[in-house]
């Protein structure tokens, strides 16, 4: 729910140099500088809206650093341009808190302030409002038109103008695909290839992280990405000629991510930004690990599939995913087995068989009267504006049977999880299918696994599918089962097989019931491609996942999160021989937790309050 606070002193913004020009002389320039509500001793962004000669530009600080230089503003709709020529004709201020619960993500209770600013504009082509936020967190703005009539927006002179010199972590956008499935390019912006990239885009300036991404994303507009120009300066790029929508129209929020990594890594923002939940009763939303037949074995028959049933009840897993090849004949008999096992079965559903009403109303009931916990809808591919209703229409079709949804191939989320609790997961990643063995396939490069959690992670639930060690991948063991924690997903699935399983015992001890929705998250370390260590919290019991890239090593964990007592921390690693072994330590908070690592390696580690003459957590 959104609350006014009681006074607008609570936004500490700034005007400058406000005035109508005299009669004949050219209009002054004229600036808003606007901060975030409350104080904090460390650097907080702040938001420098300029105009000038009529057009609006946007620059982001963060302390002594500029993160974003003078960037453009504005729209062009089918009415005419609002890029220039442009006057400020009203200036409101309101502060906005903000505070919900999410089924998913970095945390399941979350609480946003911001200093919300909102400029009325008028230029050639009309009239619009520039509506800006700021929290300590980032910076976001989003265009509004506030009429009745039909909009059409043809272009949009956003742009981000990081500096040259910034390195960045780049994702190209594959435009006819639209499913995210590349890996990142790390290098200066001024080198970067000028083609266009998706979010969220992570960049490094001086001492500052900025991650650019998108939220509140609907059916009034297609998702958008970024367009190097020969400037070197991102603009966005619509992913229509034109979006038309029946107004009042307010397009989604174009969002920076603004701070050090750890706050860029734990931030919500894209959440935050997010309209409400269309979802009253979540109580039969649950998210949880589940097991996955078709990478190692395919999706088989009935037998297979209670094969795999069995090893999720095995190992307190939640679910059992039932992939592309399933059988109408055989599938009740599947979910009235694994109901005995106290597990649910997922669905592979083919995109195509939701297109329509009739369609989705007459599937979505038979997978439901079947007993069905939820569906992987594949082949999404695409988030021009007809793909962007059709999510509405999708998910609402399947909370009203109470069926949970994870995308395939598909674009990233933006947000969507807050708006539409029964998304579980969405792939939009280079994720384990492409590390199912086979003659001549190389692992991906160690530095992915390393970039994920600073990058795609950042936007919501990833169905990576990890801890595959039959896998062609770059990990240690102890690394392998550190992407268990690393890597967040409302729905889990681990994919390799169950022989695979099998011969790691230690790894079994760490993944049985492990939880795939976490109450916090806390970044201990990270150096985005080179190093990841994660804290999640469970109720009282902390998991940490690290990873390395390079040479054996040491790594630290810092363990200020925890809270004061004597702590049992049980960590699964890489042994003298390779394999993975289990050790226990008593530690307190303020503590280092120090583990040596293989070769590409790290470790998962679990931490519980140390119970008198406990050798092992519950």
């Amino acid at each position: 729910m959104k609350k006014r606070m009681g006074t607008a002193a609570a936004l500490a913004a700034g005007v400058a140099l406000v005035g109508l020009p005299a009669a004949g002389q050219p209009a002054p320039v004229t600036s808003w500088t606007l901060t975030a509500p409350g104080t904090s001793l460390a650097p907080t962004p702040a938001a420098h809206i300029v105009l000038d000669r009529g057009r609006l530009t946007l620059s982001v600080t963060r302390g002594a650093t500029t993160v974003l230089e003078p960037s453009a503003l504005g729209v062009e709709t089918a009415n005419g341009d609002l890029t220039q020529g442009l006057k400020v004709t009203g200036f409101s201020q309101r502060p906005v808190h903000d505070e919900y619960p999410t089924t998913t993500g970095k945390r399941l209770q979350h609480a946003y302030d911001a200093a919300e600013t909102t400029l009325d504009v008028k230029g050639p082509g009309g009239a619009f409002a520039v509506v800006v936020r700021v929290s300590r967190d980032g910076v976001a703005y989003r265009y509004v038109f506030d009429t009745p009539k039909w909009v059409t927006v043809v272009g949009e002179a956003s742009e981000f103008a990081v500096p040259q010199a910034a390195d960045s972590f780049l994702l190209p956008f594959d435009n006819g695909r639209s499913d995210y499935e590349s890996i990142h390019v790390h290098k200066p912006v001024a080198q970067q290839d000028l083609i266009e990239y998706g979010y969220p885009a992570l960049f490094h300036v001086g001492d500052t992280w900025l991650s650019v991404l998108e939220s509140d994303l609907n059916g009034s507009y297609a998702g958008s990405r970024l367009t190097l120009t020969p400037q070197h300066r991102f603009r966005l790029t619509l992913g229509d000629p034109a979006e038309v929508a029946k107004g009042p129209l307010a397009t989604p929020w174009r969002a920076m991510i603004v701070g050090d990594l750890a706050t860029v890594t734990q931030s919500d923002l894209s959440t935050d930004l997010a309209s409400p939940a269309k979802i009253a009763d979540t109580s039969w939303i649950k998210p949880g690990a589940g097991a996955w037949s078709w990478w190692s074995e395919g999706t088989g028959d009935l037998a297979l599939q209670e094969k795999y049933v069995d090893l999720a009840a095995k190992e307190g897993w939640a679910y059992n995913l039932v992939d592309s090849g399933w059988n109408a004949a055989w599938v009740p008999d599947l979910v009235a087995y694994a109901k005995q096992r106290g597990v649910g079965i997922w669905l592979w559903a083919d995109a195509k068989i939701t297109d329509t009403d009739s369609e989705r109303e007459k599937n979505f009931k038979q997978y439901a009267d079947w007993g069905v916990a939820g569906l992987k809808i594949d082949f999404v591919e695409s988030e021009r504006q007809d793909r962007t209703r059709w999510y509405d229409a999708v998910l609402a079709a399947a909370a009203k049977e109470h069926l949970m949804v994870n995308f395939h191939g598909a674009p990233i989320p933006r947000g969507i999880q807050r708006t539409w609790p029964n998304v579980m997961s969405v792939e939009a990643v280079k994720g384990a299918e492409g590390t199912k063995p086979k003659p001549g396939r190389v692992p991906f490069p160690i530095e992915h696994y390393l970039t994920l959690p600073f990058t795609r992670n950042l936007s919501g639930s990833m169905d990576f599918t990890p801890v595959t060690f039959s896998g062609v991948r770059p990990t240690s063991d102890g690394g392998e089962l550190a992407l268990s924690v690393l890597f967040e997903s409302g729905v889990q699935h681990f994919a390799d097989s169950v022989a695979s399983y099998d011969a790691h015992p230690v790894a079994e001890r760490l993944l049985k019931g492990i939880p795939t929705a976490w109450d916090d998250t806390r970044l201990l370390a990270g150096d985005p491609g080179k190093l990841a260590v994660i804290a999640r919290r469970s109720g009282a019991q902390w998991y940490v996942g690290a990873l390395a890239a390079g040479p054996a090593t040491r790594l630290d964990a810092p363990l200020d999160f925890l809270p004061p007592g004597d702590w049992l921390a049980e960590i699964y690693g890489d042994g003298a021989d390779g394999r993975l072994q289990v050790t226990t330590q008593r530690v307190t908070s303020g503590g280092v937790l120090t583990v040596p690592v293989a070769a590409n390696g790290g470790f998962a580690a679990r931490l519980c309050v140390a119970a008198a003459g406990a050798p092992t957590c519950p």
